[in-house]
């Protein structure tokens, strides 16, 4: 069952993914409440895995991984848990998802160029056992989506 969510956990959680670094006290003073109940609060977001973590959002290009795939990937029925445990191991997979349709499995790759994209699609993942096949698409441009507004 999921945790309740107030409206002060919910001015805590868009201020926290506003600014990630945002001190305690100016995060209590934005959302009017004491230091104490801030950290209290985080505290539980965070055992209750409300908040999974903390961590700096890189800018892929900055970072030297000018080139980014999602890669659908069709694997053998009951494969899931040994080809996602397999894929968690290759460098450049930046996120693994378990899906419905056509493939079954979608990852995005983000690497330094072409050639690693190749290393990692036609080598590292279709080397795994479970995997049938692979289809790559290329991303020409990305921007964030909306999300949700936690302030509301």
């Amino acid at each position: 069952m999921a945790p309740h969510l107030d409206e002060t956990d919910r001015a805590i959680l868009a201020e926290l993914l506003q600014d990630g670094r945002i001190s305690i006290r100016a995060l209590a003073e934005q959302i009017h409440i004491s230091r104490a109940n801030a950290y209290t609060r985080i505290n539980r977001l965070v055992s209750d895995e409300v908040i999974a973590g903390f961590t700096a959002q890189l800018n892929p290009k900055n970072a030297g991984l000018s080139t980014s795939a999602y890669v659908t990937v069709t694997i053998e029925q009951n494969s899931w848990r040994t080809v996602a445990e397999a894929l968690r191991t290759i460098p450049y997979i930046e996120h693994i998802a378990l899906v419905g349709g056509d493939f079954d499995v979608l990852v995005l790759v983000r690497t330094p160029d072409n050639s690693a994209l190749r290393h990692v699609v036609l080598e590292r993942v279709q080397e795994i056992a479970g995997v049938l096949a692979t289809r790559t698409w290329l991303v020409f441009e990305e921007h964030a989506g909306r999300s949700v507004d936690w302030a509301q």
